[in-house]
């Protein structure tokens, strides 16, 4: 008999949680003269114990009571307190006095822009605001709700009794399905709603923590440095308080300054951390600086959230700390809506991180279930795509006003009531060996080898062909990270048309890496309620090509290949195959192209990298210049040696005033039409903001003499490096908000924390190089060579002007994989653009792939 087929439903363990109100959990601590909070600023430096706690939350609550509306529940019978602080003692003082005065609390930055705050008011409907001395409170008036500074209400609190709060004395008595906290996340449709977390799913989140990972004996600091309107916030400042712990409360100012963070951790000898991917990266780069130094051996537990977790930065953190010496790196998942996390899974050594495909984001939390189904919410098979859905006791109540019905509903699947209700999270997954794997959104845009690609205009595209009847695009291989695009027709009973004549006519209409692999069927598989069962053609596929990742997927023929240079073409070949996947359009062979097969510049560049990583060198002008896999061949060498001049394709000369207009088109061509991050906000960008923005710059462009044009053998400008001293740049002054202010705003965001923590201070020591830009008529080949020329061009001002490197940010992946493989770039911050809030609290990157990065780089000069 054959085995039953595993089915991909994970649940954690069951246990007990004693959930209640937090208040009551930390009421053993009442008479503690432990210390609870230190924070220190340039105005005071303060310690409060957990009996001044208790004693102050007390009073405070009960001036919070009396200053709320009397009939302050909002439409969903919760007494909410808005409070709008930065992190200090006194915020924390006020959320617990919240909980005491029988509310939730609501946080508001107070950074927030107005209509982000409004939002809020009106949304969420709180009794009161709390707000503090960095508040505007003119921001909250016309909002009905009653507003009162924090000191004025500590102030009032002073008169009132410290003793313990009763429940006739609250707004509302406190139990544990009571709402505890509002937290607004943008979600996916960018309008910011409240998710209304309980103290039920705190408890059950926190009391998992506490015996998955206990605190030692001798920890006694741990660290808020979470903002409180992210739910990690949770976590960090409740965890300690609850097992009787100092909490350091620390400035945004140390939590983005690498290297005042990393004393503070060492100064308190803290044991754990969470931090999303991109702050570990930076710590480790700064740790790498001083390798003789080993400041954080205490650090045993470092928590990842918030973004996908790389091989290469698990692998990074073991080199740092090294095996087996108690270091753990935790990879944790999950959202608002789930209480932060619902998965997590511990790397103990390097040996794991090879493990799987990606870094797992493993297996639930105690008393909750993951659910990946199909379409017809039924569940996936285990190795087989589903989407994530998220059951159990750390669910949040809903969001606020009951809005996102679709996105919590009834669980089909539920054997206990806990497990009542389901969280669709957006994301797929793949269950491989008792641990989910990440397999990213359950939208339509993907990532292949770097492009990000639309399967909406591809499935438009093929459907538009002339004898196509109907088509089904799908995306193949996204869990084992080399997608490929396919889609499925039936052809019109009158048309005499081939899978390849349709991949012919898509050139037509879209560029190489879009066009899919055609798939002729009779007829399209659907469910019983008449939708398309995808999973039914992925498996036909699957089937027909016996897919095995550990195999070349295509011919490959060697006839004509001289016994001499067989080998050198069995590791060409194969790894022209490795890259280009099933997407290859021909056999691999020395007459065919790599262009031809489907190659571009990007997977050009895998390529050559993985080449070189098998003993073959070839220089990059060359291999983009072939002809065939032959000419290639030709030019490859088991020895290293050095690039390849260009010179005779282009020469280098500094910008001057005859070169404007056709810098702006440059600009334009490069940036509107292909860049990565425009593509997001086309529709607030016009192609004259850039011409514009040239000329705003263009004279301090001119005087700081740092930029280089090159000009082909005509004589005409085909690309452009623009280059200012990083410590004397010129504001951009504009009263525009549109696309390209935002896209200016954001790479400003990435590159001031680098550069004003972790490079050389003081003019003429950083040379910026914030714009390059090639002509639309330049080859793949020239186009590749441009860039390293500009990057060598650029490289020799620097060196004659005495700047000690040159700092830049790439977000195209194909100058990404340049400047990491071929021009030595340094990488010191990789960012999750899709992360990005803005100004405005608006996430304009928020539909971008996990994938799709802005990589900011140094490069010192010798």
């Amino acid at each position: 008999m054959g085995s039953i087929p595993r089915v991909s439903v994970v649940s954690g363990a069951h246990t007990l949680v004693p959930a209640a109100p937090l208040p009551k959990h930390l009421a053993h601590l009442a008479a503690s003269d432990n210390t609870a909070l230190v924070y220190a600023d340039e105005t005071c430096n303060v310690r409060v114990s957990y009996a001044e706690l208790e004693a102050r939350t007390n009073s405070l609550a009960r001036a919070i009571s009396s200053r709320a509306r009397p009939s302050g529940a909002n439409r969903d019978g919760d007494y909410v307190i808005a409070v709008c602080m930065q992190p200090s003692h006194s915020t924390i003082t006020t959320l617990l006095a919240t909980w005491k005065a029988g509310a939730a609390y609501v946080p508001m930055e107070p950074s927030f822009p107005q209509a982000r705050i409004s939002h809020i008011l009106k949304d969420a409907e709180p009794a009161l605001i709390v707000y503090d001395e960095t508040a505007n409170p003119s921001m909250f008036s016309g909002s009905g709700v009653p507003a009162v500074s924090y000191e004025e209400l500590a102030h009032e609190a002073s008169g009132l009794s410290a003793d313990a709060v009763q429940d006739m004395e609250a707004l509302a008595a406190s139990r544990s399905e009571s709402i505890a906290i509002v937290l607004y996340t943008s979600g996916s449709t960018g309008i910011p709603k409240g998710v209304r977390l309980s103290y039920s799913a705190v408890c059950n989140r926190l009391w998992w923590q506490f015996h998955t990972f206990p605190y030692s004996d001798s920890e006694v600091n741990c660290v808020w440095k979470t903002a409180l309107t992210f739910v990690d916030s949770v976590c960090e400042i409740w965890g300690p308080l609850l097992h009787g712990r100092t909490l350091l409360i620390l400035s945004r100012e140390t939590t983005r300054d690498p290297q005042k963070l990393v004393n503070v951790l060492a100064d308190n000898q803290i044991q754990r951390l969470v931090l999303v991917p991109t702050l570990l990266r930076s710590i480790l780069m700064y740790l790498t600086l001083k390798p003789s130094e080993r400041p954080l051996q205490n650090l045993k537990l470092w928590v990842c959230s918030g973004e996908t977790l790389s091989k290469d930065l698990a692998a990074q953190f073991f080199k740092t700390f090294g095996n087996h010496n108690g270091f753990k790196l935790a990879n944790f998942y999950g959202s608002t809506e789930v209480m932060g996390d619902v998965t997590y899974y511990v790397l103990e050594s390097a040996s794991q991180v090879d493990i799987h495909p990606t870094i797992p984001i493993g297996v639930p939390l105690d008393n909750s279930a993951v659910y990946l189904l199909d379409e017809e919410m039924n569940p996936a098979r285990e190795s087989e795509p589903g989407e994530v859905w998220v059951s159990g006791r750390n669910l949040a109540a809903g969001y606020v006003g009951g809005q996102g019905a679709d996105k919590f509903v009834d669980n089909p699947h539920a054997a206990h009531p806990d497990f009542g209700r389901l969280y669709r999270t957006g994301d797929f997954g793949v269950l491989e060996k008792g641990v989910i794997l990440y397999a990213g959104r359950t939208d339509s845009q993907i990532k292949i080898r770097g492009h990000r690609v639309d399967l909406q205009e591809v499935d438009r595209a093929v459907a538009g062909v002339d004898g196509v009847d109907k088509c089904v695009v799908l995306c193949y291989g996204l869990d084992r990270g080399n997608p490929e695009i396919l889609a499925f027709v039936t052809i019109k009973p009158e048309a005499r048309i081939a899978a390849q004549h349709i991949e012919a006519a898509l050139k037509n209409s879209l560029t190489s890496y879009m066009i899919p692999q055609v798939i002729e069927v009779e007829s399209i598989p659907l469910l019983v309620n008449g939708k398309v069962d995808r999973q039914a053609l992925l498996k036909m596929y699957e089937n027909t090509n016996n897919n095995d990742d550990s195999e070349i997927p295509l011919d490959i023929d060697y006839s004509s290949i001289p016994a001499s240079d067989l080998r050198a073409a069995t590791v060409l070949f194969e790894t022209v195959g490795e890259v280009l996947g099933r997407s290859a359009r021909a056999a691999i062979s020395a007459r065919a192209g790599f262009y031809e097969l489907g190659g571009n510049s990007l997977n050009s560049i895998y390529t050559i990298t993985r080449l070189r990583d098998k003993g073959y060198y070839i220089d990059i002008s060359d291999f983009l210049g072939a002809a065939n896999l032959g000419e290639v061949l030709s030019h490859m060498s088991t020895s290293p040696h050095s690039e390849g001049d260009d010179s005779e394709l282009f020469t280098a000369e500094p910008l001057a005033d005859e070169h404007k207009q056709q810098v702006i088109e440059m600009i334009v061509s490069s940036f509107y039409n292909k860049a990565e991050l425009e593509q997001f906000l086309k529709h607030e960008i016009d192609t004259n903001d850039y011409a514009v923005l040239i000329s705003d710059t263009w004279p301090a462009l001119i005087n700081a003499n740092l930029s280089v044009v090159l000009k082909n053998p005509s004589g005409s400008p085909v690309a452009v490096a623009l280059n200012f001293d990083a410590r004397d740049e010129p504001d951009v002054e504009s009263e525009e908000t549109g696309g390209l202010m935002k896209i200016m705003l954001f790479l400003e965001f990435v590159e001031s924390s680098v550069r004003d923590s972790m490079l050389p201070r003081g003019k003429g020591t950083i040379l910026h190089s914030f714009m390059m830009a090639t002509a639309e008529s330049l080859t793949p080949r020239e186009n590749v060579a441009a860039i390293r020329a500009l990057e060598n061009a650029t490289m020799n001002v620097a060196k004659e002007r005495g700047f000690l490197g040159v700092f830049t940010t790439n977000t195209s992946p194909l100058t990404q994989q340049l400047g990491t493989d071929v021009l030595g770039y340094q990488t010191l911050l990789d960012y999750q653009i899709n992360q990005y809030v803005d100004p405005n609290g608006d996430r304009i990157f928020g539909k971008a792939p996990d994938d799709m990065r802005a990589v900011v780089c140094w490069k010192p000069l010798e």
